[in-house]
């Protein structure tokens, strides 16, 4: 997903704003600490956040109660997101490939830029490792709850369709005679809604002028108001004009991001092999970073878990809006989504900054340098997350940060906007259906578009955080509870399949 306070830290922007921001920090911080401490608390005896455990143990569970689903379906996967047995007259709003562009432009964001420059640098190289073993088994997740999400959406005459968390979890537990369903749905729809207005669109409204500002100049505020008039200019249409304009910018920004990267990877083609030993190194041996072995693994998963989505239910309530008869077509869909945004985008960014050699390492003891704050020292003296990855592309060119500038911009405006739909639907899903309640929902995130960029409320946004991860507890014991469910579709639909039942659509 875009970078989170935990996996990229927050850069300020521009201009102070320091009384009002001193002001409502301190209103939040102090109602909303304990939750935060309560979500992000480390496992007993460990360094390892509970709620990273969490949704590691849930990936490793569905993948092996579906048999490594994620590798036996994923040529399945890219036939039908191609649309090979699409057919238009099903219900629903959106493409195969169009939903996918969707959930991808949650996913996709500023984490594949910052929160990776950010895990390599705490966890080095090998934390490169645990990111991509957590993105395969997170494969599997993304399966089991967008199945649900399909299989359980409000239909309505209009043609238009709701799912998501809190509808699977409602509908899901009365069919399974289970209690606490419609409390779960309820609890899951306010922590999606706060996740919304925080993570999915104040941080990246802050990273966005952040960026914009240190490069360009250009003050916050006008960041703001811009982001804030083109976000509302496209949620204004719902799904369908949102699935239109993700399905171009998420191709574009990302394959663009995509050879980018490759293009220093083919300069510095000699240097890929070392790199790969480095990776694998510093997986299973001491390297010198903070928490040697257990660092890496803790960053890998961390940034794994934080960046693609998997087990917190919000891609769920995108790919419930697709076209399809068949709810466990969708599944296989968004198994991808792991694949690109983790296996693929996340490593290549940890390539081109191991590479580049951002990561300093003593060239006797072949172990990392830590500057004062016990990370990674790096060649440019670049800390945090963006400005790691911006010298390190810019080490190759020029002209590479302001490149990562329209990058940056371009993944905070597709994130936001695919987390106003997902904020919209767990609104209606507490206030009701209706234009004028989806309207008032619009104008509140478009409002915190602008606040974000000039603020650094970093309580709110913390507990924005929180509240994303919260989604995920509520989300997995529901996952856990209806699973039998999504294997019952499985093996009708691979059933249907193999007796021909099921044709491409002509």
């Amino acid at each position: 997903m875009r970078a989170f306070l935990l996996s990229a830290p927050c850069i300020m922007a521009g201009p102070a704003q320091a009384g009002f921001d001193q002001t409502v920090d301190s209103l939040f911080a102090a109602a909303t600490g304990w939750f935060v401490a309560l979500v992000f608390a480390n496992l007993p005896g460990t360094s390892i956040p509970w709620i990273v455990g969490w949704l590691v143990l849930g990936a490793l569970v569905f993948t092996l109660y579906f048999g490594f689903i994620q590798f036996r379906a994923f040529g399945l996967a890219l036939r039908i997101v191609r649309g090979t047995y699409s057919d238009p007259k099903d219900t629903g709003e959106v493409s195969h490939f169009q939903a996918l562009a969707t959930a991808l432009s949650g996913t996709v964001g500023l984490g594949n830029i910052a929160g990776v420059a950010v895990a390599v640098s705490i966890g080095g190289a090998g934390a490169t490792f645990w990111m991509i073993l957590a993105g395969l088994l997170g494969m599997a997740t993304k399966f089991t709850e967008c199945t649900l999400g399909v299989k359980y959406r409000n239909e309505y005459p209009d043609g238009t369709v709701s799912g998501g968390p809190m509808y699977y979890i409602k509908k899901g537990f009365a069919e399974r005679v289970l209690p606490f369903g419609g409390f779960m749905a309820g609890l899951f729809s306010v922590f999606c809604v706060l996740g919304a207005l925080g993570g999915g669109n104040m941080f990246q409204a802050n990273q966005a002028a952040s960026q914009v500002y240190s490069v360009l100049g250009i003050p916050t505020w006008v960041t703001g108001v811009v982001l804030s008039g083109i976000v509302f200019a496209v949620i204004i249409g719902g799904i369908r004009s949102i699935a239109q304009v993700t399905e171009k910018v998420v191709p574009f920004m990302g394959v663009g991001y995509f050879l980018v990267g490759m293009l220093i990877l083919m300069m510095n083609a000699d240097q890929i092999l070392w790199a790969l030993g480095e990776i694998i190194r510093g997986a299973f041996t001491d390297t010198g970073i903070v928490g040697g072995i257990v660092g890496a693994i803790i960053q890998g998963f961390r940034r794994a878990a934080f960046s693609n989505e998997a087990g917190i239910g919000s891609a769920a309530i995108a790919h419930s809006a697709v076209r399809t008869k068949e709810p466990i077509t969708e599944g296989f869909v968004a198994l991808l989504e792991p694949f690109i945004d983790t296996v693929i985008i996340c490593t290549m960014t940890a390539l081109v900054i191991i590479i580049t050699q951002q990561l300093l390492i003593d060239a006797q003891t072949g172990r990392y340098i830590l500057d004062d704050a016990g990370r990674i020292a790096t060649a440019s003296g670049a800390t945090g997350g963006v400005p790691i990855t911006s010298a390190a592309f810019g080490s190759a060119f020029g002209w590479a940060p302001y490149a990562l500038s329209l990058a940056v911009f371009l993944f905070a405006f597709s994130t936001m906007i695919t987390w106003s739909y997902y904020g919209m639907k767990a609104w209606t899903y507490l206030f009701g259906e209706g234009k004028t309640k989806e309207l008032i929902f619009k104008i509140i995130f478009c409002a915190f578009i602008f606040i974000g960029a000039i603020s650094s409320l970093n309580a709110v946004i913390d507990f924005s955080d929180a509240a994303l991860f919260a989604m995920a507890i509520v989300n997995i014991i529901a996952l856990y509870a209806l699973m039998p469910i999504v294997r019952r579709e499985l093996n009708s639909f691979l059933a249907r399949l193999r007796a021909g039942k099921i044709k491409p659509h002509k």
